[in-house]
């Protein structure tokens, strides 16, 4: 059965997540998309919760009893019970509203993981207590909670997990609160602009690393050897044929008390780790991707020179975190 052919089945199953549907994109579609949400009256939202309407009940009941038995403490009950509702109303509007939501930037994450939003909470003035975030349409028990001092901000921190790889628009959000008695649900809608980078899933366990080419006339790292020598010049050896005395070095240590330095031939020849599309033959085009990120992460974990081969892009070999992101980027946004 066609995905549209089942969704369509279920709604006509199901009219009330139909509805939903139809609200939740109506809604999409009304929200500007910002970083920075400023709550006020026209973008704050509020409703009795079920225990607000337990509670209203219970007042009713309690006003027909008193006028049916003509109870005086029953009138000052029920009115001193509805002005404290009334007033919680207040309190739990209040406790959104004038707050400022910011969204900072968000780190790439591979697919799979776990994404974490750092959204800043700023309250200019009165502290505003139990405020939890989420994901819109995720259930309640992921709610994050956090209190924002007076005139101070807070951190709160909302992750959900992306499907696959490439850019993702930042999830749309929910902030809540029933501060203080519980009897009304306050919430805003919020739309992030931000967008997030998913690179592909690395490959567990992860192939070997392809062997590296020897390429001749290149330039090579300089670095210390087991031995103590530098690469390019090295300590004279016995046997050592003249040609390879590098001279005028020898001078410079003679006169300095040293010894004899010849030519390393191995400075002419320097590695380099490809990591290449046709290297992965027989695998599909994701799973190539997998292993393709796998050997990115191994290479830079052993500090390798490395370079990524793409059908229709190629990265020259280089090493380092900025080579690392490069690669990672180029594998998240390739595309058939």
């Amino acid at each position: 059965m066609p995905a549209t052919t089942g969704l369509v089945l279920a709604q006509r199953l199901n009219p009330a997540a139909w509805v939903r549907a139809r609200f939740q994109r109506w809604l999409d579609q009304r929200l500007l998309r910002t970083d920075t949400l400023l709550l006020t009256q026209g973008n704050v939202y509020i409703l009795p919760t079920r225990a607000g309407f337990m509670f209203g009940l219970t007042l009713l009941v309690l006003l027909l009893a008193s006028i049916n038995y003509q109870l005086n403490l029953g009138y000052v009950l029920t009115f001193l019970l509805a002005g404290s509702g009334i007033v919680s109303m207040h309190l739990t509007h209040a406790t959104l509203r004038g707050l400022t939501l910011h969204l900072k930037p968000m780190a790439p994450v591979f697919a799979g993981d776990a994404a974490l939003l750092e959204v800043v909470l700023t309250s200019p003035g009165r502290a505003r207590f139990g405020i939890g975030l989420k994901v819109a349409r995720a259930a309640a028990s992921t709610l994050t909670w956090t209190d924002v001092p007076a005139g101070g901000q807070t951190i709160a921190h909302v992750g959900f997990v992306p499907g696959q790889r490439g850019h993702h628009d930042a999830p749309t959000l929910t902030a809540e609160t029933r501060f203080p008695l519980g009897l009304f649900r306050t919430w805003t809608v919020w739309r992030p602009a931000a967008r997030l980078l998913v690179y592909p899933k690395p490959e567990r366990p992860a192939a070997a690393l392809p062997a590296a080419r020897a390429m001749p006339g290149g330039p090579s790292q300089r670095r210390a050897s087991g031995g103590g020598e530098v690469e390019g010049v090295r300590a004279y050896r016995r046997g050592d044929p003249l040609k390879l005395v590098a001279w005028k070095k020898a001078a410079q240590a003679l006169q300095a008390g040293g010894d004899l330095v010849s030519r390393d031939t191995t400075a002419s020849m320097h590695q380099e780790l490809w990591l290449d599309w046709q290297a992965c033959t027989g695998l599909a085009p994701e799973d190539r991707l997998s292993r393709l990120a796998a050997w990115t992460i191994a290479a830079h974990r052993v500090g390798a020179d490395f370079g990524l081969a793409l059908p229709g892009s190629t990265i020259a070999p280089a090493s380092g975190d900025a080579q690392r992101r490069h690669c990672l980027e180029a594998l998240a946004l390739w595309a058939a």
